[in-house]
């Protein structure tokens, strides 16, 4: 019945998710376009052309945050950009202590740029071309917001990244009320996504800039929790059409992605325990069940799958759908394989500790 509840949530969550306009208006006023880098060569080409490609922006800037890449990733930008005068190439300064690289690395950024809206990239995210002149459409609509996440389609390739990926998506899709989160000041309510992130030049200040957020894993959660306690307002739209991320190629990969982050997911030990526990009886229990030909448990596995379908424009095939309680056992052991690398000391990304 739990897992029936989810589902109901998330059609209740998707009609109500902000969908960008199909023909948004061309954007006056000075924007940003910002991407920290570090040894992203291998992929960074193709995010560089789909923002030299980004329509309705009449005044624009391409700034490249070079964070101590040792690949060339700079020399990449500038081959790519070539006499471009919106693209400029920015040499990162080393975290001081304290500070994890991808919060100062935006920070830099965020200190360089001259926009009124901020819009940050992934070097693994590449966009539509009207991907950026749609979202500040969302950002500054109606009902304007000051920090949006349009939430791109993940590109999972593998076995371990077709059970995990599409999950980024169905969790908050399933867990969170969106209008009432967008309301909120706690904490608990922000959810984020740094591969796209738009956020007021001005809010960004008034929060503390991403200096307040400087020794925080989870940086964009942590980012939409300071705008949101200095009085702004956060949320997330339906970026599916907008931009594609493709954050791991292997499965090690995307192990020790999660690996260096999930243990901060839940706030504590505490919390990551009730949240194991509820996924495992409301998503796994059922259906274990239904193989001893239950038909209660049959059903939650049917509500699973389905609540797994209804966010398939995300990311992963419909038929990774049926796997969803392998899904989330293979969560669940990323989970314990981040909490013990946390209390051992072990973690690390991109050669820099955790």
């Amino acid at each position: 019945m739990l897992a029936c509840a989810g589902t109901v949530h998330q059609l209740v969550n998707l009609r109500l998710l902000r969908r960008p306009p199909a023909a948004p208006p061309a954007v006056g006023s000075p924007v940003s376009l910002l991407v920290p880098a570090r040894d992203e060569a291998h992929r960074i080409t193709a995010t560089i052309e789909s923002l030299l490609a980004q329509r309705g922006l009449d005044d624009v800037e391409i700034l490249v945050l070079d964070d101590g890449s040792t690949d060339g990733t700079a020399d990449v930008v500038r081959a790519v950009a070539g006499s471009d005068p919106r693209v400029r190439v920015i040499a990162g300064t080393a975290p001081p202590g304290g500070a994890l690289g991808k919060p100062h690395a935006c920070a830099q950024l965020a200190a360089a740029a001259r926009g009124e809206t901020l819009v940050y990239v992934d070097a693994d995210v590449v966009l539509a071309p009207h991907a950026v002149v749609a979202a500040v459409a969302v950002l500054r609509g109606p009902v304007s917001l000051d920090l949006l996440c349009p939430w791109p389609r993940q590109v999972a390739t593998g076995f371990l990244g077709r059970l995990v990926q599409p999950l980024l998506a169905w969790s908050w899709s399933t867990t969170l009320p969106l209008r009432v989160a967008e309301r909120s000041a706690r904490p608990s309510m922000a959810a984020a996504n740094g591969q796209f992130l738009l956020v007021d030049a001005d809010a960004l200040r008034k929060a503390g800039g991403w200096q307040s957020v400087s020794g925080a894993v989870l940086d964009d959660i942590g980012l939409a929790r300071a705008v949101r306690a200095s009085g702004g307002r956060t949320g997330l739209a339906d970026g599916s059409a907008l931009a594609t991320c493709q954050m791991y190629a292997t499965g090690r990969e995307l192990s020790a992605g999660y690996r260096k982050s999930l243990w901060a997911a839940f706030g504590s030990p505490a919390g990551a325990v009730a949240v194991a526990a509820a996924l495992t009886v409301v998503y796994v229990v059922p259906a274990a069940a239904a193989v001893t030909g239950s038909r209660v448990g049959m059903f939650g596995y049917a509500a699973a799958v389905a609540g797994r379908m209804l966010t398939r424009r995300w990311g992963g095939r419909p038929w990774d759908a049926l796997a969803q309680p392998l899904s989330v056992v293979a969560l669940l052991g990323l989970l314990v394989s981040s909490w013990v690398g946390r209390a051992r000391g072990t973690l690390r990304w991109k050669g820099r500790r955790v």
